[in-house]
């Protein structure tokens, strides 16, 4: 047995856990780091010989992963500005991203829950899985410093990151556009109704949307709302092409 923080630690079978390690790319010195990244606080709860779960190891490698994604994005993608690199770490590092990682490697199978959080699927709710990949890449930091860490974001992150490349705006105009301008201004695209005509069963809108910085693009639509997407559109378009 050995002492880590304030847990104590029991060795586990050395071979025990290596199909999972196969599969991030990671191979842990001490397997204890990992068992208690696989701990869910349902089972520390229910287990009066277990004082420690994975909360906390979720806390340092969200950290871990956010800077992992943002040195990864800056050294590959030098053209991008940052509204672009931003982006993209936010798509490769959000819950749901995590959720699918981890789903695709089963990490479900090898989670440790308690009775009642087993009985209503907590071993492949997102939540979970999401919370378990970061505790795993934390606990990869406390086993192997940041090289650990690194050999599980480029096994399992590094190729949705370069997947990701392709589609940076994703399906949010509005809300890509307000994140761009955000980060270059600290403010966000104002829009306003230029034009407006047809009956109100049919009437046409056209937005004009302007940036700090005084770039303007413009968008029609059937409702407000859709002009006001197609004239973020419109900028984001504009934008690109400027790159």
């Amino acid at each position: 047995m050995t002492k880590y923080g304030n847990a104590i630690k029991v060795h586990v079978p050395e071979l025990k856990y290596r199909p999972l390690e196969d599969q991030i790319g990671y191979q842990f010195s001490d397997l204890a780091h990992l068992e208690d990244a696989l701990s869910h606080r349902s089972f520390r709860f229910e287990q009066v010989d277990v004082n420690a779960d994975n909360e906390r190891l979720e806390f340092l490698g969200d950290a871990v992963l956010d800077f992992l994604c943002a040195a990864y994005l800056y050294e590959t993608l030098a053209t991008k500005d940052e509204g672009v690199l931003t982006t993209l770490r936010s798509q490769a590092s959000s819950g749901k991203t995590l959720a699918e990682c981890a789903a695709r490697i089963d990490l479900g199978v090898w989670l440790k829950i308690g009775l009642g959080e087993e009985q209503s699927g907590g071993r492949s709710r997102p939540s979970n899985l999401a919370n378990a990949l970061e505790a795993v890449i934390g606990a990869a930091y406390i086993d192997g410093g940041l090289e650990g860490s690194r050999q599980i974001f480029d096994t399992l992150f590094v190729p949705l990151i370069d997947s990701l490349e392709h589609d940076i705006w994703g399906d949010n105009p509005k809300g890509k556009l307000q994140e761009y301008a955000q980060s270059h201004w600290k403010t966000a695209p104002k829009y306003r109704v230029v034009h407006q005509e047809g009956p109100p069963h049919a009437t046409t809108f056209r937005v004009e949307v302007v940036l700090a910085d005084g770039q303007q693009a413009t968008g029609e639509g059937s409702r407000k709302q859709i002009a006001e997407e197609n004239a973020a559109l419109a900028m984001i378009e504009a934008l690109q092409d400027l790159d």
